[in-house]
């Protein structure tokens, strides 16, 4: 392996910091050149991922926590679903701020002053991260309700999206679309625990390429766009471990092919204990077009730079240049680890070029 093929680090998106300015300065204090993006650290309610978006739900007309005994993640979220109530027409829901545009605005300017100030490197750029449709609808919705409500859905976040379109410059802005519950479902015959969602459109595999087609035609060419690939990180475990990365080339196959616009990167995840040739094979397959950064979840706090390298050796074997990143984003894990898990990335990967 020579010494330039991990070029470039990526941040999924949570880090354990206590707000943006912070995220901002320790991460360009220990990843500078290692980085095209900067995420914000989903800091605040947006710790642990879409759970928050329950809460906006609890204010809508029109639809209902199914009537059971409450259930709580974390003691902190209500883990009921929501149904449509009866008579109610999905299309007529009115939703209100989701709260992902709101908190992009805020945290731009915090960034936009501290690139100012030198502080972020010139030419970085500010990165969003939001959910699929497909996710919070198969996460919070009854299995009857989704196919009505996820359309609904879509329009109140694409709405965010182009609220968060028209107040950053999009020559500043990377998009990244967080593709988790569809891996679920397109393994949904392979999980065997309260994580199977099953899904409620056929084709799963050409549905969930269709969707994120569609979530790239909303971000301009002048922004950065971008997939995260997840196979879940519940409590730091995968909703069911792949069995190689074949799903994962799959879709990013059939997502690049169908694409209107250019994907900028794709984040794949690496289970700690694959660093065999086997796990990587299906990604020889995939033809990055110039333009298409690979980012490979390889990096985990357990192994080091040993484990990295390992995993990174056995990658190689199928894609000869990628950068580095962890699985998910680590920011539900202890804050003691997030510096070390940032100077694992400088450790491993080289700095852009």
């Amino acid at each position: 392996m020579s010494e330039t093929i991990i070029q470039g680090a990526h941040l999924v998106g949570s880090i354990n910091l206590p707000d943006a300015g912070t995220t901002f300065r320790v991460v360009s204090e220990h990843l500078g050149d290692r980085l095209k993006r900067i995420p914000d650290g989903e800091v605040g309610e947006r710790f642990y991922w879409i759970q928050f978006q329950a809460k906006r739900f609890d204010t809508m007309a029109g639809i209902s926590r199914i009537p059971v005994e409450p259930f709580y993640i974390r003691d902190t979220f209500d883990g009921r679903p929501f149904t449509i109530d009866g008579g109610v027409d999905a299309d007529d829901l009115v939703f209100p701020d989701l709260g992902y545009a709101d908190a992009a605005i805020e945290s731009y300017r915090t960034f936009a002053e501290l690139r100012d100030q030198g502080v972020i490197a010139a030419g970085t750029r500010f990165q969003v991260s939001l959910p699929t449709p497909a996710a919070v609808v198969g996460a919070f919705v009854v299995a009857d309700d989704r196919a009505a409500f996820e359309p609904a859905y879509e329009r109140a976040l694409f709405a965010e999206l182009d609220r968060i379109l028209d107040v950053i410059p999009h020559d500043d802005l990377a998009v990244q679309w967080d593709t988790a519950v569809e891996f679920a479902l397109l393994e949904s015959a392979n999980i065997r625990s309260h994580h199977a969602i099953t899904p409620w459109f056929d084709d799963v595999m050409g549905g969930v390429v269709e969707r994120a087609a569609r979530q790239a035609s909303r971000v301009p060419e002048a922004a950065d766009l971008g997939y995260h690939l997840c196979y879940g990180d519940v409590e730091e475990a995968h909703f069911v471990q792949p069995t190689d990365a074949g799903y994962l080339a799959t879709f990013t196959s059939r997502l690049l092919a169908s694409s209107p616009r250019t994907v900028n990167w794709v984040h794949l995840p690496v289970p700690i204990e694959r660093d065999d040739d086997a796990y990587f094979a299906p990604l020889a397959d995939v033809e990055l077009p110039e333009g298409t950064e690979l980012y490979l979840g390889l990096i985990h706090h357990e192994d080091g730079v040993e484990g990295a390298l390992r995993r990174a050796r056995a990658a190689a074997t199928a894609q000869p240049h990628f950068g580095i990143a962890t699985e998910c984003g680590f920011g539900r894990g202890p804050s003691e680890r997030t510096a070390p898990l940032l100077d694992l990335h400088a450790a491993v990967a080289d700095p852009w070029s």
